[in-house]
């Protein structure tokens, strides 16, 4: 982009400097681009070649005669319904360079996925001609994007390349930096950063690039780490830091960017995963042309299932402890390249959606936000984008979660709840409902106790003791976060240690399952009446009745009623990487449940009390200072 020039690279402990730019004659939304970043990203989630045939570069494509190609796919179509809710542009223009002969043609979709024709150029016999389409972003409020569609006739060959979606520039650009949270997954973090420093177009929007590394097996170890500090040049910064979780690897950015601009981007970006670098270019460009601050979120495809979208955008479900709630319309776990099954329509989000809260697998936000609602809380992990998202809202600054802006994470499907992690998805569950509903103590601990039946019920009694240890720290109040989570995890892995079916093994080491001799019992259908089943269950495992001694159980048809029916089940773990051994106990049970029946009703006693003092513990908290703390600065 004109107006940015890279300085000398400067010492490993130099500060980057993020200063307001000259903006270019027209900014660049996002490009058009024909393949993914790396072969697993699929082609067909950037163009699809509909008619004859093409062929593909990621920034070219080249169609034979009488062929058709679409860019109404996931990344190729522009989301025009959120750049007229969020922005102040009206018109956007596709600009592209062309050699041969064809059409191109823009069309646009409504809320309901219904094509219309907005702009259409034939060339003949071009050569590197460049061409520029314009359409009005005005017809879009409840759904609706735009794409570019190309076609040859007989006898016609079309060159396409550097096609870019454009708009009017603000009269500054906003200093932009990503930072990047990494513990011990080094291999991972310098193959995204070695993505991120391939792609120049992408890496020109950003003045810099922290990396904030919380391991002991760390980055600046690997041979790679040498190769990729001189392709990011002056704008990047390595940090070393305590372990603090993802919340504070993230924060580093916000805390690093906002001691030189009160209105710089931030993008957060996890190590794990595929990047996209064009989704740094497109949350820039949109945050840089919002009417006011809003927090802009990328959105998660499937890394397993990398054509497949994890939701369109989502919400928390406060009081009844529950994140990842689709919104109304959105897309999710959809195939971007199949079809609805209800309406025979291509899986695409026409309809405009509002989020309650974005993940921070990749999330934009300005520093305008920090400074009026302070910084994430020091929840080590899980809950701090939701806990987040719901702040800024308290204080007017939305969440939006744009389409077409997405990376590849590790799918949630296939990780295993009973983790150590559902610790800090509990209690900071607990803490964010306590700040940002009207937290109805009663109806909370009918979904805890509701949780802990199911856990016992499921002879998962590591993780009814992780969840009863997560409401107890929750009822200590405040304090618990003033080592920002560090001694949390030590503590809740040795907690858990105690309980044998927290302990994943080889399904080839479990007696019985490698002669084969222990049978797999299929669940059946899902009961209709779960509150009566439940009934039975209980009285059926207090009183030590099992309907099968023991058997194995895939891991997606491990739920409570069917494994409460056992006295000793092998479970698949949802990762597949190995099974759990659940064995009835009948004193555990019993005395966990006496625990937790206690715990509630302290609880429901004791609740509103803890919520006010998280309430009136959040300024410092929040406050740089805290974290000045807690970085040892």
């Amino acid at each position: 982009m004109p107006g940015r020039t890279a300085p000398a690279t400067p010492a490993p402990d130099a500060e980057v400097t993020l200063v307001e730019h000259t903006a270019p004659r027209r900014l660049i939304a996002q490009r058009g681009l024909f393949a993914g970043p790396s072969p697993v990203a699929p082609e067909e989630l950037y163009a699809e070649v509909t008619v004859g045939l093409a062929r593909r570069e990621r920034g070219r494509i080249v169609l034979e005669p009488s062929a058709e190609v679409s860019m109404n796919t996931y990344f190729g179509r522009f989301p025009a319904a959120y750049w007229q809710r969020w922005t102040v542009v009206r018109e956007v223009s596709v600009e592209l360079v062309v050699t041969g002969s064809g059409r191109l043609s823009v069309l646009a979709s409504d809320a309901e996925g219904e094509p219309r024709t907005v702009a259409v150029k034939d060339v003949w016999g071009a050569k590197d001609e460049q061409v520029t389409l314009s359409a009005k972003i005005d017809r879009f409020n409840d759904g609706g994007a735009l794409w570019l569609d190309l076609r040859t006739g007989v006898g016609q060959e079309l060159a396409v390349e550097q096609v870019r979606w454009t708009v009017e520039s603000p009269e500054k650009l906003r200093p932009a930096a990503v930072v990047m949270c990494t513990c011990n997954r080094a291999d991972d973090a310098i193959t995204t950063l070695k993505t991120l420093a391939a792609d120049p177009e992408a890496l020109e929007f950003l003045d810099a690039v922290y990396v904030a590394d919380q391991g002991n097996d760390t980055v600046d170890s690997r041979p790679a780490f040498a190769e990729v500090s001189a392709a990011l040049g002056a704008k990047f910064r390595y940090i070393q830091q305590p372990n603090l979780g993802g919340a504070a690897g993230f924060t580093r950015g916000l805390f690093e960017a906002a001691k030189q601009s009160d209105h710089a981007n931030v993008l957060f970006m996890d190590d794990d995963i595929l990047l996209e670098p064009d989704m740094t270019i497109r949350l820039n460009s949109f945050a840089n042309r919002t009417v006011d601050p809003v927090i802009v979120g990328g959105q998660m495809l499937n890394l397993l299932h990398p054509k497949q979208l994890h939701v369109g955008a989502e919400w928390a479900d406060l009081e009844n402890l529950a994140p990842g709630q689709v919104a109304k319309d959105a897309l999710s776990a959809a195939d971007l390249t199949g079809v609805d099954e209800e309406t025979g329509k291509p899986n695409r989000q026409e309809k405009r959606v509002d989020a309650g809260y974005n993940g921070w697998w990749s999330c934009l936000i300005p520093t305008e936000i920090v400074k009026a609602c302070g910084y994430p809380l020091p929840l080590f992990f899980q809950w701090d984008d939701a806990e987040y998202g719901y702040r800024a809202k308290a204080h007017g600054f939305a969440t939006v979660t744009l389409p077409g802006a997405g990376v590849w994470h590790a799918d949630f499907g296939w990780k295993d709840w009973d983790d150590w992690h559902r610790y800090f998805n509990l209690r900071n569950s607990l803490i964010t409902a306590a700040l940002h509903s009207r937290f109805d103590t009663k109806h909370v601990a009918r979904v805890l106790f509701a949780q802990l039946t199911r856990y016992l019920l499921s002879m998962q009694y590591g993780l009814a003791a992780t969840l009863l240890k997560a409401v107890e720290d929750f009822l200590a109040g405040p304090e618990i976060l003033q080592d920002g989570g560090a001694d949390a995890v030590g503590m809740i892995r040795k907690l858990r240690a105690e309980y044998p079916e927290t302990f994943r093994h080889p399904a080839s080491d479990v007696p019985g399952l490698r002669s084969g001799e222990l049978p797999m019992i299929p669940s059946g259908p899902t009961p209709k009446l779960k509150r009566l089943v439940l009934a039975k269950r209980v009285v059926n495992q207090l009183r030590g009745r099992h309907v099968h001694h023991q058997g194995t159980i895939p891991a997606d048809e491990a739920s409570w009623w069917h494994v409460s029916q056992f006295d000793t089940a092998v479970v698949t773990d949802a990762s597949q990487e190995g099974v759990r051994v659940r064995r009835y106990d009948r004193e555990t049970m019993f005395r966990l449940g006496k625990e937790g029946a206690a715990l509630m009703r302290r609880f429901i006693k004791d609740g509103n009390a803890v919520q006010q003092q998280f309430k009136d513990a959040m300024p410092e908290l929040t406050s740089r200072e805290n974290w000045a703390r807690l970085y040892r600065l």
